[in-house]
């Protein structure tokens, strides 16, 4: 559609206007823009392992003159000179890629020398480019070697006022080495830093043996080396099958290191003993792209909300060093467990995901496995090296063409001088006389007295033959690709003298270590087990009393509010709460506010339907038996474990048909083999439990016939024992009828008046 700024289109111009199915249109108009985010934005070149922005800001740097034995300039100097000559976008997005190539704990080996504040790794910002300043660093020059040679293409800028590099020519395996990250459409990208130490030994291997196995290249390059060092502790296994197909994952821990430590075994396990039998835990290093200051708060909002009671207190000591403490709740924590907690709950475990998807040289994107990644790479660094010898090739020619013409001048000095003095246009007479060609007799023309000296003829004669020599070795270079493999070789041994494992900069930052296998452990585990009484009123209030009190004892509520249930519990246990709608919630027992107040809603803290009564309460315990049974007098047997609900929604256990609810929750007792039930019509029945199914979840089956009300109550017995009740009055007295034969039948059956003296109530 013809844009608003260019008018109305003339009547018999082209049409203007693009009749075209909106879905055609957009397709192709995203494909474009598709295409363009991942060749030109988003993923790296593997050659040279740069993303457009971090290629223009370096280039610029360099076009600065910004060399690591320069002055630093202006950050805002470097960035309005990128947006103006290389790479038209936000001056924010520039900015803050600078940024990132400057930081030591985002890059492996930085490319950008900042001076000011470029962000720390507390993950603070850095502070504005008008602020700060920069240059390059040695290997951001080493990486840019040979721009001068030959090596690369150039290409217009955006605006063709300007040339640009397709990649940088250096020798430093930056892909590798520093890693990459970015999202285009469709596709990804996120590769980890490396010790360059060991790529070079990788790539050295490859060249050597073209057919190398993949595991032989496992046991040169360990894994990644991340800028913050810390652990990567997955198997050897993991990481080999990751790099074989170029994608996969790998843990990265922090590391527990205590300088200061006793022992050597105290300084590995980051144990700092304090007096008393006390100690702490020191934290020296993060996982990589983790910010300090977010894992501080994440640890302390565990202890907050008491996710982690064995852990007290968490301090941030830190300075130029990381060095987070970590105080136990007391000295017989053990440390392991503590570390193995914290794993879980916070980001000193996390998860970096390998996809190794870059450009080819023909701007393809792929993902690659390291070989293939490494005879890509070796091929571009031949490649580079063929174009600048064959460069250099040429500009030997063009000089040994010169020298010939410096040398017959010489020979011939006396004439030339003559043809010079008397003829009008000395150039053509030279060229005819001589055989000289125009670019040597230009040169001849244009030379000083001064250079006329008989020494300057030995020098002459002395660089001719040096030239043809070189010219000799080169060409035997570009003839022989074992000569070529043999210079790279030993172009990366020189370079891996600068970047070996014994220099500051080189040695190895991260440890690959398969963890242990992983601690069994449940969170309940580290929760102090202390008696408690927990009182539950008929409005749904709960809280909980520090030790097994006097559950007769009179309880306050508010006004128009009672005692509902009351039961001694330990704070590790589990509280079960069902309600009349067939659900049952779970509690931890240690989460129930004090007694001091009236407590809170339990509605609060699960999501008990506003509608739904709540029909029982009672500690958890392993292995136990219930009896559920609804008001049509329907029911079944379950484990309690299967009433556990893991979320606040519950667990729905009971099946309830039109107007039923559930009823009554029974415990059934230890060898108990009878059930009770009575109805509200006053009928009781009794038979064996053994014809009650055990299920764990439905509607149950018939426990008792009803013409009119429903279920009243139902419990289990030991037969030989007899069926016992309360007594009315204060309910301290107990009868027991042991003469149960007339009222036990079939389950399901209608049952007969109670013995004499049953509760009025019907309830046991």
């Amino acid at each position: 559609m013809a844009s608003k700024d260019q008018g109305p289109a003339e009547p018999d111009s082209p049409a203007a206007i693009v009749d075209a199915p909106f879905e055609t249109a957009l397709s192709e108009r995203y494909l474009v823009y598709a295409l363009s985010t991942i060749t030109a934005r988003s993923l790296p070149d593997l050659r040279d392992g740069l993303k457009p922005v971090h290629r223009r800001l370096l280039w610029a740097m360099r076009q600065l003159r910004l060399s690591p034995d320069s002055a630093y300039k202006k950050s805002a100097r470097v960035v309005g000179e990128v947006l103006g000559k290389y790479h038209p976008h936000g001056d924010t997005a520039v900015y803050d890629a600078m940024v990132r190539l400057a930081q030591p704990f985002a890059l492996r080996y930085p490319l950008v020398e900042g001076q000011g504040n470029f962000g720390n790794i507390d993950g603070d910002n850095a502070a504005a480019a008008r602020y700060t300043e920069a240059r390059l660093t040695k290997t951001a020059i080493s990486l840019m070697a040979g721009l001068d040679e030959g090596t690369v293409d150039f290409v217009p800028t955006y605006n063709n006022e300007e040339e640009e590099p397709v990649i940088f020519p250096g020798l430093f395996p930056n892909l590798l080495a520093n890693g990459a990250s970015g999202i285009a459409v469709g596709m990804a990208t996120n590769i980890p830093s490396h010790n360059v130490d060991e790529v070079i030994e990788a790539t050295l291997e490859v060249i050597e043996n073209p057919a190398v196995e993949h595991a032989r290249l496992m046991q040169i390059m360990q894994g990644p080396d991340l800028a913050t060092g810390g652990l990567i502790v997955d198997s050897p296994e993991t990481i080999s099958a990751a790099y074989e197909t170029g994608r996969g994952s790998f843990r990265i821990r922090a590391r527990f290191h205590a300088a200061e430590a006793e022992s050597a075994a105290d300084r590995d396990a980051g144990i700092e003993r304090l007096g008393g039998g006390q100690w702490q835990l020191i934290i020296s290093e993060i996982p990589y792209q983790v910010p300090k200051g977010k894992l501080i708060e994440q640890i302390a909002q565990v202890i907050a909300d008491k996710k982690v009671p064995i852990l007290e207190d968490v301090r941030d000591e830190s300075d130029e060093q990381i060095r987070i403490v970590l105080v136990p709740r007391s000295r017989n924590v053990d440390p392991e467990l503590l570390k193995e907690s914290l794993y879980r709950l916070t980001d000193l475990e996390t998860r970096f995901g390998l996809n190794m998807n870059v450009l080819d040289a023909t701007r393809t994107p792929m993902v690659m496995g390291l070989k293939e990644l490494l005879q890509n790479w070796i091929a571009s660094q031949i490649d580079i090296l063929q174009r600048r010898t064959r460069h250099r090739l040429a500009k030997i020619a063009d000089r040994l063409e010169l020298l010939e013409g410096y040398i017959i001048a010489f020979l011939n000095l006396d004439r030339v001088i003559e043809i010079i003095r008397t003829e009008d246009e000395p150039k053509p007479v030279m060229m005819a006389e001589f055989g000289l060609t125009d670019r040597q007799t230009e040169a001849i023309l244009n030379m000083r007295l001064r250079s006329l000296r008989k020494l300057e003829e030995m020098q002459l004669r002395q660089e001719k033959d040096e030239l043809l020599k070189e010219q000799d070795e080169l060409q035997k270079l570009l003839d022989s690709p074992a000569r070529q493999r043999t210079r790279l070789k030993r172009d990366l041994n020189a370079l891996r003298k600068e970047y070996g494992k014994d220099t500051a900069l080189g040695a190895r930052r991260t440890t690959i270590d398969e963890a242990e296998p992983t601690v069994e452990f449940s969170m309940d585990a580290m929760i102090e087990k202390e008696p408690t009484t927990v009182i539950l009123s008929a409005r749904g209030w709960i809280r909980a009393a520090k030790g097994h009190a006097d559950l007769s004892q009179e309880w306050k509520f508010k006004e128009g509010d009672e005692l509902a249930f009351a039961f001694h519990a330990q704070t590790t246990d589990k509280l079960l709460i069902a309600t009349d709608d067939g659900r049952f919630y779970t509690l931890g027992a240690d989460k129930l506010p004090g007694a001091r107040g009236f407590g809170e809603p339990v509605r609060t803290m699960v999501d008990i339907d506003n509608s739904a009564h709540i029909v029982s309460a009672w500690a958890h315990k392993p292995g136990e038996r219930l009896l559920l049974a609804s008001t049509l007098g329907k029911g079944f047997v379950i484990k309690s474990d299967d009433l556990l609900a893991e979320t606040r929604k519950g667990r729905a256990v009971m099946t309830l048909k039109g107007d039923a609810k559930l009823a009554r929750v029974a415990h059934i007792g230890e060898g108990h083999d009878h059930v009770a039930v009575v109805g509200d019509n006053r009928k009781l029945v009794v038979f064996n439990l053994e014809e009650m199914p055990e299920m764990s979840r439905g509607q149950g089956v018939q426990l008792q016939r009803y013409r009119d009300g429903g279920m009243a109550d139902v419990t289990t017995f030991r037969l030989e024992e007899g069926l016992s009740w309360q007594m009315g009055g204060t309910g301290e007295r107990t009868r027991t009828e042991m003469e149960m034969w007339q009222w036990k039948v079939a389950r399901g059956g209608a049952g007969r008046m109670p013995p004499q003296g049953f509760p009025r109530d019907n309830r046991f």
